[in-house]
């Protein structure tokens, strides 16, 4: 059940985060209103598509999505670490950019990144269209510059066509970015089993999942993992109940989160909550992918950030009610 400690953190997490506020959030927040949510009173929501994007604009980004022209020498896409026919990411520890380049930090999912309400596990970007131009000229991913980048668009028929049709002028930064962010935007995992159970379909979980959904909420777990996206709309310091990085060892840059953006040392080990929408399609887990199994994840949670020690049994059934989370994919159109 939903105690009264869980349920004024849910409440205080969501205003913390600015969850109700505009830009991107307000987006987000489009995302989860709807008249047949049957179950009031729950930290998840169900997902639905959003409506109103520009058809034209979401297939010029799908196309720009899958294809490695976006890169130096045309060898990584974006698909090559956001995977959508594997849930949206490498399932790397570290993902590999152009020239066997190593990167420093997991690749999250792409789905459901329009609910986000900042990108990147520091936040450093606000929009999705701040993320899409992120990649592109980091030099160990795409390794590209918008010049190079926007001279070989122009140069193909394709491309420049559908930009003057579209943006009514040859492809630009603002352009590109606002079309792989659109497409992106589209990218809404909905009909999961767990949201047919939200909107009153009492068959749709059997008695382990239920069960597992209830030990999830009075473990503390829905504090920061709530809302629609099940995660993703608050920071939260790794280690809030204890030090992680003093039991992995050798801290790097990217295990410092939030503090790379803000120098503020409150920020420090504080990254953007994931979402565990698609959490059980595989590892690895954390921002620094050290942990390969999600029973192992769940674990570490209990322990650093609600101070608990959850036995096997109750990760188990957890484990089950998160496999319901897990809605409607779909693979790279190209």
């Amino acid at each position: 059940m939903v105690t009264k400690r869980n349920a004024i953190l849910v409440v205080l997490a969501l205003l913390a985060s600015g969850y109700w506020s505009g830009g991107e959030r307000g987006y987000a927040q489009s995302l989860i209103k709807g008249p047949d949510q049957a179950l009031s009173g729950e930290p998840i929501l169900p997902l639905v598509k959003p409506d109103g994007l520009d058809p034209r604009k979401v297939d010029l980004g799908r196309r720009l999505f899958g294809d490695p022209i976006l890169s130096v020498d045309g060898s990584i896409s974006c698909a090559s670490c956001h995977d959508l026919s594997q849930g949206g990411s490498d399932h790397r520890a570290r993902s590999v950019g152009v020239k066997g380049a190593e990167g420093s930090i997991r690749a999250p999912t792409v789905y459901n990144s329009g609910l986000n309400f900042v990108q990147f596990w520091d936040g450093r970007a606000a929009r999705l269209e701040d993320q899409a131009a992120g990649p592109i000229t980091n030099p160990v991913e795409m390794g590209s510059n918008w010049p190079d980048v926007l001279k070989k668009l122009s140069a193909e028929p394709g491309y420049s066509v559908a930009f003057r049709k579209i943006y009514g002028a040859p492809p630009d930064q603002a352009a590109v970015t606002d079309a792989i962010a659109t497409f992106e935007r589209t990218l809404v995992t909905v009909n999961s089993r767990f949201d047919a159970y939200l909107r009153g379909d009492r068959t749709a979980l059997n008695a382990d999942e239920r069960k597992g959904y209830e030990l999830f909420k009075s473990y503390g777990c829905a504090s920061c993992h709530q809302g629609a996206n099940v995660g993703g709309n608050m920071y939260e310091k790794f280690g809030f109940m204890g030090d992680y990085f003093a039991r992995r060892g050798h801290v790097e840059e990217a295990d410092l989160g939030r503090f790379n953006v803000t120098r503020r040392e409150a920020d420090r080990f504080v990254f953007k909550v994931p979402s565990l929408r698609l959490a059980t399609l595989g590892g690895p887990y954390f921002h620094d992918g050290s942990v390969e199994d999600l029973g192992t994840a769940i674990e570490i949670m209990g322990r650093y950030q609600l101070g608990r020690d959850i036995p096997q049994r109750d990760v188990t059934q957890i484990i089950l009610f998160m496999n319901s989370l897990v809605g409607q994919m779909e693979p790279a159109k190209q």
